[in-house]
């Protein structure tokens, strides 16, 4: 089917504000209409995600849909101001632009939208406002809780990605309107942009506890909210693996799911591979919901998920041995809880062991070999071999394993542990140690203890006393293969994923009191789960101006006692490098350097600074945008500074500073 492409589109609002869109439409469409899929974000559909937005969205025009990519308000060249994330104007205005999709004369009436990430997020909660036109959604690598699935907090505690992405967003927003669509007025408008720019990591680490800033866009608060039928997809190296399964369990609707073995990319696109045929799959379910076909997908299982083999601890990894099976339903009746029991002398085993206290102290720079909290495709982001942190840690052990077994689900952890101060966290790494003593991390979760009866209201730790706590590790799908042993690590740190909590604590576990639950599953596919091969429409035009590089090393100053953990992307942020998108001559580079040092010894010495630089443009129009940001902390407050500047052609604009401090809120 030819697809005709319209670059730039006005939709109009009721207020008077207009959102930038590109269109793919099939030709025939305006004497055939058709359905429209919605993707809706705030990443600039010319210049910021034309990469992507051209494969995927001519594939679905190509396959009857008009496929329109939507800038939020304030974003790209749409008009306004975007003061935050998921805020009500930004649903209300997505509601609008439904309707008027739905009243275009190309568009049947029937709309899907879709998205992941920020794209994923919405659709969830424009669902949840329940548009008429709406009939069906696609939601990848997204949350139903903003507090306990998202990038700025996890299990109670300051993800640092809290700073890195409030940083990337300084850049992301302080890009211009091209002049190319709105002209001479695009320069008055970038200026009104860059004085009205939020200091994003700031609105986000004010708000230290699950408060109604959250429970906004949280759908969990009520899920008969959502009405119309959603298709979830997460994938294990991902960072939004968690709310797959509880969408599957406690949405009422048509639902399905797809787990993957990639990072924070489409599956079309996935690394580590295997990298699936998704946009036929999104196809199959758009053509049952948008155009009233049966496509046979709701017959297919509840649940389908990729379970992997054993993993080698390499931070680079492309591909993923394993195989995809399915579960009918979820919760699965063929998966079962196996606990393994904490023994005196370091044992995990199904037998309770005798009663022991054991205590760790771990050193503030424990978590080295953890890799990125969100994969993205980027060299060196997996976790390493994590003997490299067991050596700060509470780690048990079971024996050699007499068979292979598969677990899919969530590892849960019951601790009876004690703290000798108020504030203190801990962290849990699941790992598989391999016959040649390497081992590999397969999940983990970090959680502060102050939390442990609600998100909502914290309580400080009472010093010396035994508290009963249960910790959800991250969702796996895993094979623990014969002739293995499997390993659980328990630390009081985990630098430089999360902040440090302020004062330096020992932790006493109560062994016999805790244990390890696996889900396990029965090994029984009635019939095997498989996907076509990856499939796209026409690829953007794009130069490859330079490969970039993108670098991560730690260093331990013994004289000073700091330890410094550094990653640093040259040219691309996620590896791209520079490129240039040929059809608008629109050239990008994104550089930015994150250096995060802390003493073993002390949690108040944690500093982080992140330097950046974007630049943007043609001959005769070049932007340059440069920002460093800085966090560090006393037992009491957090302090948060940044500092951004604006040149036009070489010509410095504008700057912004900003100085914030925030109160410890038992964090």
């Amino acid at each position: 089917m030819t697809v005709h492409v319209q670059e730039h589109i006005w939709i109009p609002l009721s207020d008077g504000t207009r959102l930038g869109a590109r269109l793919w439409l099939p030709d025939d469409a305006d004497r055939s209409p058709v359905p429209a899929i919605l993707e809706y974000i705030p990443y600039r559909k010319r210049d910021g995600t034309r990469g992507r937005d051209e494969p995927m969205h001519g594939y679905f025009a190509s396959q009857g849909y008009a496929a329109i990519r939507v800038d939020m308000r304030g974003t790209g060249e749409s008009d306004g101001h975007m003061a935050d994330e998921y805020l009500k104007q930004e649903q209300d205005d997505a509601l609008e632009v439904i309707e008027w999709i739905s009243h275009q004369p190309w568009c049947s009436g029937n709309v899907g939208m879709m998205g992941k990430s920020w794209g994923g997020f919405n659709s969830l909660q424009v669902a949840a406002r329940r548009p008429p036109a709406l009939k069906a959604i696609i939601t990848a690598y997204s949350t139903d809780n903003r507090y306990t699935d998202d990038i700025h907090y996890m299990g109670g505690l300051l993800l640092n990605d809290n700073l890195w992405w409030g940083t990337i967003m300084l850049a992301y927003q302080s890009r211009p309107l091209d002049p190319k669509i709105v002209g001479d007025v695009w320069r008055e408008r970038w200026l009104e942009r860059l004085d009205s720019l939020p200091f994003f990591p700031a609105l986000w680490l004010e708000h230290q506890r699950y408060d109604e800033y959250w429970k906004h866009g949280s759908v969990c608060e009520d899920w008969s909210a959502i009405q119309c039928p959603v298709l979830a997809i997460g994938a294990w190296a991902d960072s939004y693996t968690n709310p797959v399964s509880r969408l599957l369990e406690k949405l009422q609707v048509p639902r399905r799911a797809i787990i993957g073995p990639w990072g924070h990319i489409y599956p079309q696109d996935g690394v580590p591979g295997p990298a699936i045929g998704f946009l036929q799959e999104a196809t199959r379910w758009w053509d049952q919901w948008l155009k009233g076909k049966d496509t046979g997908i709701m017959e297919e299982p509840m649940m389908r998920a990729f379970v992997s083999d054993s993993i080698e601890p390499t931070g680079t990894r492309i591909s993923t041995e394993g195989r995809w099976v399915g579960e009918a339903t979820w919760p699965s009746p063929d998966i079962s809880i196996k606990p393994l029991h904490f023994g005196a002398h370091h044992t995990l085993g199904t037998e309770r062991g005798e009663a022991a206290i054991l205590k760790i102290r771990s050193p503030q720079s424990h978590g080295k070999a953890g890799g990125e909290w969100m994969a993205t495709g980027c060299p060196g982001e997996h976790p390493t071999d994590q003997r490299l942190d067991n050596g700060g840690a509470l780690v048990f052990e079971t024996e050699l394993l007499q068979d292979d077994f598969d677990v899919l689900g969530t590892p849960v952890v019951r601790l009876r542990v004690a703290a000798d101060c108020l504030v203190a966290q801990v962290s849990l790494r699941l790992n598989d140690v391999l016959p040649d003593g390497r081992v590999t991390r397969v999940s983990y979760q970090v959680f502060n203890l102050t939390h442990r009866d609600s998100h909502e209201e914290p309580r400080a730790l009472e010093p010396g006393r035994f508290y009963d706590v249960t910790i959800k590790l991250n969702d796996c799908g895993y094979r623990f293969a014969k002739g293995h042993r499997l390993q659980l690590a328990i630390a009081t740190a985990y630098w430089p994923m999360v902040w440090p909590s302020p004062y330096d604590a020992t932790l006493s576990v109560s062994v016999a009191e805790s244990t390890l639950e696996l889900p396990v599953r029965a090994r029984s596919e009635v019939s095997p789960v498989s996907f076509e091969s990856p499939a796209h429409g026409p690829f953007t035009p794009t130069t490859q101006v330079d490969s970039g590089t993108v670098r991560r090393w730690t260093e331990q100053d013994h004289e000073t006692g700091i330890n410094t953990y550094i990653t640093e992307g040259v040219g691309g942020l996620f590896g791209e490098g520079v490129i240039r998108f040929d059809e608008i001559d629109t050239q990008l580079s994104h550089s930015l350097r994150r250096e995060l040092t802390i003493k073993d010894d002390d949690p108040l010495s944690a500093k982080y600074v992140l330097t950046q630089a974007y630049e943007m443009g043609r001959d005769g129009w070049r932007i340059r945008i440069e920002s460093r940001t800085e966090m560090r902390s006393d037992e009491n407050t957090f302090y948060l500074s940044g500092e951004l500047s604006a040149f036009e052609n070489g010509a410095l604009v504008k700057t912004r500073e900003w100085d914030e401090r925030f109160d410890r809120d038992l964090i």
